[in-house]
C-alpha cells in the first residue's frame, strides 16, 4: 500500500482518495475504517455524558435491561439496545457473539475452541469473552477459519 500525503492550502476540509485496481476486501475494510473514523458514541460515565470512539470499545454487554460499553480502562452505561447496535456498527468490524454481546473483532487476539462447540475469545486486554456455539459457526465464516 502506497500513501500520500498532499497539502492544499486551498482545501477546507480533509479529502480522501483510494486508488485501486479492484475493490477487494482489504479496500473495502480500509473504506469502512475511514468512514467511521473520529466515529462517536455517546455513553455514560459516572453519571457524566462522554463520547466513545467506536474504536476504543472491546465489546458491549446487555445485563438486566441494561446496555454497557467496555474499553480497555472503563465501563459505560449507554440508551442503546443491543440490536440499534447491530443495525448501526459494520458487521466486519463488530460481530454479535452471543445473546447479550456484541465483540469488536479487531480487538480479539485469540480465539479457543471449547468441548462445548462455544469459542472463548481472548481480547487486547485479556478479558474473555464467551462466543456461543449458536454463533460460533457464523464467527468462524467471517473470519474465514
Amino acid at each position: 500500500m502506497k500513501i500520500d500525503i498532499l497539502k492544499d492550502q486551498n482545501e477546507e476540509k480533509i479529502y480522501v482518495e483510494i486508488h485501486c485496481k479492484d475493490v477487494t476486501d482489504e479496500v473495502s475494510r480500509l473504506e469502512r475504517h475511514l468512514k467511521r473514523f473520529n466515529s462517536f458514541i455517546p455513553a455514560s460515565d459516572n453519571g457524566e455524558i462522554v463520547n466513545v470512539d467506536l474504536n476504543d470499545i472491546l465489546y458491549i454487554e446487555s445485563v438486566d435491561k441494561k446496555t454497557f460499553i467496555y474499553t480497555d480502562n472503563r465501563v459505560l452505561l449507554t440508551e442503546k439496545r443491543l440490536y440499534e447496535f447491530e443495525e448501526t456498527l459494520d458487521e466486519k468490524d463488530f460481530f454479535r457473539c452471543s445473546k447479550s454481546t456484541i465483540i469488536n473483532i479487531n480487538k480479539v487476539n485469540k480465539l479457543k475452541p471449547e468441548i462445548t462447540r462455544n469459542i472463548l475469545a481472548t481480547l487486547s486486554n485479556g478479558e474473555v469473552v464467551v462466543v456461543s456455539r449458536r454463533y460460533a459457526i457464523e464467527l468462524k465464516k467471517l473470519l474465514n477459519l
